[in-house]
C-alpha cells in the first residue's frame, strides 16, 4: 500500500485510535444493570455485532427490542435517562484509555495529508477526550460523531471538501468497510482491539488488507 499517494486520512475512534471498545461494553453493563443479567447480554451480543453505530441507536434498540422482554417499567424518559448514565460512566473512563501507539509519529509523517475522525461515538464526548489528551491537534480536518452516522458525515465531508481524493478509511468494523466502500474511500481494517469476532473471514472474503495497529502503518511511510 503506497500510504503517501492520500490527501486525506479518516479514522474510527474506538479500537483504531483509542483502546476504548471494552470500555463502552462495561459502560453498557453499568448502565443497563436494572434490566437483569440475561436482558443485557442480549444486548451486549448485539453491541458487538453491530460496531460503528451511535449510542443513541442501540439504546433505542435495546428498549424497543429487548426490554420489553424482561421488564414492564417502560415511560418515555427511560431513554435520555439510560444515554445520561451511560454517558457519564462512558466518558470517565475513555478520559483514562490507551491512545495508539505511533499515532503521533504517523501524524509526523503524513503531513501531506489531512485527518479525519469519523465516529459512531458522540460528537461532543469525542472532541472533549481528545482535547483532554491532547490529541486533538492531529485532527485538523475535524472530528465527528453521532447522532449523525457515518454515512451521514462521509457523505458531507466529501462534499465540502474536507476528504480530498484519494482517501483512506482506517477502522475495524464491518460498518466502517461498508461505508468507506459506498463512499470511494479504500480502507484497511485495524485487528488488535477490534469487537468484530468475524473479521478475519470478512476480510479474506472482501480482499481487505488486515494490519495488527496503527503502529504497522508506519512501515508503508519508512519504506
Amino acid at each position: 500500500m503506497n500510504l503517501r499517494k492520500y490527501k486525506s486520512l479518516v479514522f474510527d475512534c474506538d479500537g483504531v485510535v483509542l483502546n476504548s471498545n471494552p470500555i463502552k461494553t462495561i459502560s453498557f453493563r453499568k448502565a443497563l444493570a436494572s434490566y437483569g443479567e440475561e436482558a443485557v447480554n442480549k444486548f451486549v451480543h448485539y453491541h458487538k455485532a453491530n460496531g460503528g453505530i451511535s449510542r443513541y441507536k442501540k439504546i433505542r434498540y435495546f428498549l424497543s427490542d429487548i426490554a420489553p422482554k424482561y421488564s414492564s417499567v417502560m415511560d418515555g424518559e427511560k431513554e435520555v435517562e439510560l444515554l445520561l448514565k451511560y454517558n457519564d460512566i462512558c466518558k470517565k473512563a475513555l478520559l483514562q484509555s490507551e491512545i495508539a501507539p505511533g499515532l503521533e509519529e504517523l501524524r509526523n509523517l503524513s503531513l501531506n495529508a489531512n485527518w479525519l475522525i469519523v465516529s459512531g461515538g458522540d460528537q461532543s464526548e469525542l472532541r472533549e477526550v481528545f482535547n483532554y489528551k491532547k490529541i486533538n491537534r492531529f485532527f485538523d480536518g475535524g472530528i465527528f460523531g453521532s447522532p449523525d452516522d457515518k454515512e451521514k458525515i462521509l457523505r458531507r465531508e466529501i462534499a465540502n471538501g474536507c476528504i480530498k481524493q484519494p482517501s483512506l478509511f482506517i477502522g475495524d468494523s464491518r460498518l466502517d468497510h461498508e461505508v468507506s466502500s459506498e463512499n470511494g474511500l479504500d480502507f484497511v481494517f485495524v485487528s488488535e482491539w477490534t469487537d468484530f469476532e468475524d473479521y478475519e473471514l470478512y476480510c479474506q472474503k472482501n480482499s481487505i488488507l488486515v494490519i495488527n495497529s496503527i503502529f504497522e502503518l508506519l512501515d508503508f511511510l519508512k519504506a
